[in-house]
């Protein structure tokens, strides 16, 4: 009798997330031992770090060439709600620490577009410890709402378009480099702003 063992090759987020789970894993505990829901104090430092990182990926979703690839890609950004969180919450929108995200080739931003996207997912964990400082998606936590069609759906989709294209080996080892920046970016940020 011989036994057919199902072997599935994995997709392309499936093998971006294997290479970059360990970076991924340092930098959630980086964040959570700097206690971001403690008190809105520590909360705006967190959307400080967010503020800034988006501010590098903005460039990302306004670019013609990468919308071509991810459809509705623009409609993605977060820039504008977290500038409306600190607003909310410290009354000010702070100068933004640049990186070179937006010089990045094609394969590193599609990198750092699974970060900033792939972010989006625990936000649902996170609008959570935020209501406990009496903030909300209409006040202090815009970025962290979920899409009006749904979180799992817009993450679905997104998923979707990012497996369909077509990029060599070699393109999706740059895409792994270019997501580890952006959590290392973030990390950076964490440790600057948080101290």
């Amino acid at each position: 009798m011989q036994i057919e063992l199902e072997t599935s090759e994995k997709t392309r987020i499936q093998r971006l997330k294997s290479l970059t789970d360990a970076t991924h894993d340092r930098l959630d505990k980086r964040i959570m031992a700097a206690q971001p829901f403690a008190s809105r104090e520590r909360y705006a430092l967190f959307l400080q770090v967010q503020h800034h990182f988006h501010a590098d990926v903005d460039p990302l979703y306004l670019d013609p060439r990468l919308n071509a690839l991810l459809p509705k890609l623009e409609d993605r950004a977060r820039l504008d709600a977290l500038r409306q969180d600190l607003m909310d919450v410290t009354g000010e929108t702070p100068p933004v620490l640049r990186s070179t995200a937006g010089a990045l080739e094609i394969p590193a931003a599609l990198g750092w577009l699974y970060v900033a996207e792939g972010s989006n997912l625990g936000a649902a964990f996170l609008l959570k410890e935020a209501a406990k400082l009496g903030l909300t998606a209409d006040f202090g936590a815009r970025h962290l709402a979920p899409h009006p069609a749904g979180r799992g759906l817009h993450w679905r989709e997104f998923v979707a378009d990012f497996n369909a294209l077509d990029l060599s080996e070699a393109d999706e080892a740059k895409m792994a480099d270019g997501a580890k920046a952006a959590f290392l970016r973030v990390h950076q940020l964490v440790d600057q702003i948080f101290g």
